[in-house]
């Protein structure tokens, strides 16, 4: 398999290598539009290097980043920044892994950084970087439901979304991730799914994968199986993953959400993260920061959540989708 390049209807970008899907954007004013093409140019010349370089360093990306570790033995640059992304979550398990789809996409982003280009953006399946310049603003459109969104997109169908956060260029979010147990990577949590926002892609990939993973309960019901007998070589080894979640009743489900909703206001309190969205079951719970929140739009099929007190403004807000 190859790496492949398509323009699609829209005029965005579409690389494609492996696991590596990337969807890309880009607004220059009227007399700066040939900046776009030679920076998607010199994207995709970058782009073809990146799933050989990360291979190259598969063993040390799998290993569990050590508490009070401040070394580490990468050279690539996407690979170092993945590391130092997860870092500050290494009290709990965590490899360089859990940032990878950020981190790639902080990465082409930086192609983007050029005189005459408005604004940005590059979305690896979900978990997306952007670059705004003054003035700009990005809408995101967030979705519910991870699994029927992956599926509405697959058939090439219309993609309903049930709230838009529009990002300024005065906000400090430049990333957004998702992490779930319904998603393509692995979690130990039962969330449906925890969408971040954060200062890059990469930091928001890792903490999404922290608060996913503390959205959990016992409970002998949720069947959970060792990572490496549901895939081969998984960074997460013999961790149990959640493989299937019935329906629970609201107050197991309202307290693990509880116990993730405490992970990320602890993040936040450290600048780690800017909002998060946490759903499971379809109850949902949030934080935001004060200009974001004020950002935030629901659609008419935003849910009737016991969770939130009637003066909050909650949204059933999930995947993000640029």
């Amino acid at each position: 398999m190859r790496p492949l390049r398509n323009q699609l209807s829209d005029g965005n970008q579409h690389f494609s290598w492996g696991p590596i899907d990337l969807i890309i954007g880009a607004k220059a004013d009227i007399h700066n539009q040939q900046c776009i093409a030679a920076a998607h140019d010199a994207a995709w010349q970058r782009f073809q290097q990146i799933l050989p370089e990360l291979v190259s360093e598969l063993d040390l990306l799998q290993s569990p980043i050590q508490l009070g570790v401040t070394q580490n033995g990468l050279t690539g640059l996407i690979a170092q920044n993945m590391w130092h992304a997860c870092q500050p979550f290494c009290e709990e398990f965590i490899t360089p892994m859990a940032a990878v789809a950020g981190a790639v996409a902080d990465h082409i982003l930086e192609y983007y950084k050029v005189p005459g280009i408005l604004k940005a953006w590059v979305n690896n399946g979900g978990d997306a970087a952007f670059y705004l310049t003054r003035g700009q603003t990005l809408p995101i459109g967030l979705c519910s439901n991870a699994y029927q969104t992956y599926n509405q997109i697959q058939n090439d169908h219309f993609v309903e979304r049930d709230a838009k956060l529009t990002i300024s260029a005065t906000d400090p979010v430049r990333g957004i991730a998702t992490s779930g147990w319904q998603g393509r990577s692995f979690s130990m949590g039962i969330a449906d799914s925890v969408t971040v926002l954060a200062s890059n892609a990469a930091a928001a990939d890792a903490a999404a994968t922290i608060i996913a993973n503390a959205v959990n309960l016992q409970d002998d019901r949720i069947e959970r199986k060792r990572a490496c007998d549901v895939k081969d070589n998984s960074d997460l080894g013999d961790k149990l993953i959640t493989v299937h979640v019935p329906q629970l009743e609201y107050p197991l489900i309202k307290q693990a959400l509880e116990k993730g909703l405490e992970v990320a206001q602890l993040l936040q309190n450290d600048h780690l993260i800017w909002g998060c969205i946490l759903n499971c079951q379809n109850q949902v719970q949030s934080i935001f920061s004060q200009s974001i929140l004020s950002n935030s739009y629901p659609n008419h099929r935003q849910i009737n959540n016991p969770l939130y007190a009637p003066s909050k403004k909650s949204f059933d807000l999930i995947n993000a989708t640029l």
